[in-house]
């Protein structure tokens, strides 16, 4: 009796065992992974000289420094170190390198065609100039007190060329003429290129290496967008020989450097 219960029990426990193999399934239990979608390649963007001057170009932080000393509690003390007196870490210079701003500047010979006093504006006069493109410029600019009609009139000049057009008393300006000026601006001279300077030729600050990097020019919104007129020209000036000046850098054309004629060491804008 014992030995027919087992062999049952037995014959059940095989059926049981062959359901369940039955119902397995290797192919289920082991799934292939979904593949992971290929990822896209971002297409590769070129970075310009120009692109890169921009980059360059940030808020301009003046370092400043603080001197702190220990107190002391008598003479003849040691001297208690505080948490002032404690070596600071080196601030980070965020300073802008000028020169790149300046290389933003789209800064050309011009000539002015003729000239004739605003209608509308008494210390105006209103220019046309030549800067090398299709049609002359309309400039207007404030020397009338400084600077006689006459002495404009077929005159080399320094364009700043890459600035928003602004109206001036109903007179659209499309650029600005550099001039030096003292430091009391009684006296105003128009910076004049060398002989031999072409209209619509690039100036450039530096040396013949500089000029060959020269980057592209800012557009005229991003030139107002980052300030960098405003960066450049406290930087700007005329030295001891009546050259112009970038700090350091001559303003030079091909035909050699830029003047004023008698203002030395004088502000230029």
């Amino acid at each position: 009796m014992a030995v027919t219960v087992s062999a049952s029990i037995l014959k059940s426990s095989s059926a049981r065992v062959h359901m369940l193999l039955s119902s397995f399934s290797p192919a289920a239990s082991f799934r292939t992974p979904p593949q992971l979608p290929l990822l896209r390649s971002s297409p590769i963007t070129t970075i310009t000289r120009t692109d890169r001057a921009l980059l360059l170009l940030r808020p301009h932080h003046p370092k400043t420094s603080s001197f702190c000393t220990s107190p002391i509690t008598n003479a003849n003390a040691e001297t208690t170190t505080t948490s002032e007196s404690l070596p600071r870490p080196a601030v980070e210079d965020n300073s802008v390198n000028v020169k790149d701003a300046a290389n933003m500047l789209d800064i050309r010979v011009g000539r002015i065609i003729k000239a004739w006093r605003h209608e509308e504006a008494d210390s105006l006069y209103v220019e046309e100039v030549d800067v090398g493109e299709a049609e002359p410029r309309i400039i207007c600019s404030g020397l009338v007190k400084y600077v006689p009609l006459e002495f404009l009139q077929d005159r080399s000049v320094v364009v700043l060329a890459n600035l928003k057009p602004r109206n001036m008393r109903g007179v659209k300006s499309h650029g600005m003429l550099l001039a030096a000026s003292d430091a009391a601006h009684e006296n105003v001279e128009l910076l004049e290129p060398p002989q031999g300077s072409v209209p619509g030729e690039r100036i450039w600050f530096g040396s013949q290496e500089d000029k060959e990097n020269q980057p592209a020019p800012a557009s005229p919104n991003q030139v107002q967008k980052k300030k960098i007129w405003e960066l450049v020209q406290p930087h700007l000036k005329t030295d001891a020989s009546l050259v112009a000046m970038l700090g350091e850098h001559l303003m030079q054309t091909s035909a050699g450097a830029v003047m004023s004629r008698s203002l030395k060491n004088a502000n230029i804008s």
